[in-house]
């Protein structure tokens, strides 16, 4: 793979502590990073592009590394190998990050990244939202994961699978060093940043892979079609369990029921969890303030509103606010 991103230079220093701080901004506070053995001088550069979803670095350094998303934004990491080798760390789990093999890094996991000596190595990462994990994942099986996905570390890039999402992620580089104005619309990005996902989803092994060998799950009985549409239709209302019973003309508990059956959870967890996913779509494409965006969708009690944010996004409204 060619070196990318050649127009996106982030930082080209003999100085590390530089790379550890370009690495900090391009990824928003989704990693915390230090060194493993002392900072060295050498030649490092990271050169990146960060956008709504997700984020692309290309780091070329003899820097060891650890690298925690205990503290930061829920995000994915699938780090790649360019040229060179990294001893690759996380847990107990251990690999060689090289053209061959890459890494999968869960929400919360700590890695550490060891490059081949006395030579800069060179890898690319690349973050994306836990969110947009799950909904292709629900748009794959029609039901959202009961369970955090968790992938395997490994991803051999040598078998068919694996050299699917390879290519896909290529394709993505390719259409950023373009220099065409179309492939830095938000539109195009966001689809191609979905067809990785979904090609991550079908080729890595995680902790919800027999639910996908299963297929589609049946189609949704007509209660819960009347109540998601009903859903849908007055979300910027206030809307109460007894709405959405009354809607699919049926009682609540049986609604209840239907949700649980098929979604994973409650009537009122998918509306606070749709309700959410838009304020947060809103806070990121429009200038209005949180407060405003917030009424808009429903939201009475701002106190509360702020803290189930964060417990859906690892991150304060104001926070995702200041990203825009």
């Amino acid at each position: 793979m060619p070196a990318p991103l050649r127009n996106f230079v982030i930082t080209k220093s003999p100085n590390p502590v530089d790379l550890l701080n370009a690495a900090t901004r391009l990824f928003g506070g989704s990693i915390a990073t230090s060194p493993l053995d002392g900072l060295c001088r050498g030649d490092h550069e990271l050169r990146g592009v960060a956008a709504r979803d997700f984020a692309v670095g290309y780091f070329a350094s003899p820097l060891a590394v650890r690298v925690s998303t205990a503290g930061g934004r829920s995000s994915y990491f699938v780090n790649i190998g360019v040229s060179g080798a990294i001893a690759a760390s996380c847990g107990d789990l251990n690999t060689t990050l090289d053209t061959a093999t890459a890494g999968v890094v869960n929400p919360g996991d700590t890695q550490e990244l060891r490059p081949a000596r006395p030579t800069p190595s060179r890898f690319l990462g690349l973050r994306v939202d836990a969110a947009l994990v799950d909904q292709e994942f629900t748009a794959l099986t029609g039901r959202p994961p009961v369970s955090p996905i968790r992938f395997d570390f490994a991803l051999d890039l040598a078998e068919p699978k694996g050299r699917a999402v390879l290519l896909l992620i290529r394709s993505l580089l390719e259409q950023l060093d373009s220099g065409d104005a179309l492939f830095l619309r938000a539109e195009l990005q966001r689809s191609q940043l979905r067809c990785i996902v979904t090609a991550l989803l079908l080729a890595q092994p995680h902790s919800h892979t027999d639910e996908l060998r299963d297929g589609p799950q049946p189609g949704h009985p007509r209660s819960l079609r009347a109540a998601l549409a009903f859903i849908e239709a007055n979300l910027t209302e206030h809307i109460a369990l007894g709405d959405i019973a009354e809607a699919a003309d049926c009682a609540p508990r049986t609604i209840s029921s239907a949700f649980r059956d098929r979604l994973g959870l409650s009537p009122m967890s998918y509306v606070r969890n749709l309700r959410l996913d838009r304020i947060r779509q809103d806070i990121l494409t429009t200038t209005d303030n949180v407060g405003t965006i917030a009424y808009r969708w429903g939201v009475s009690h701002l106190g509360r509103f702020a803290g189930d944010y964060h417990g859906r996004f690892n991150e304060l409204p104001s926070e995702t606010a200041a990203r825009r």
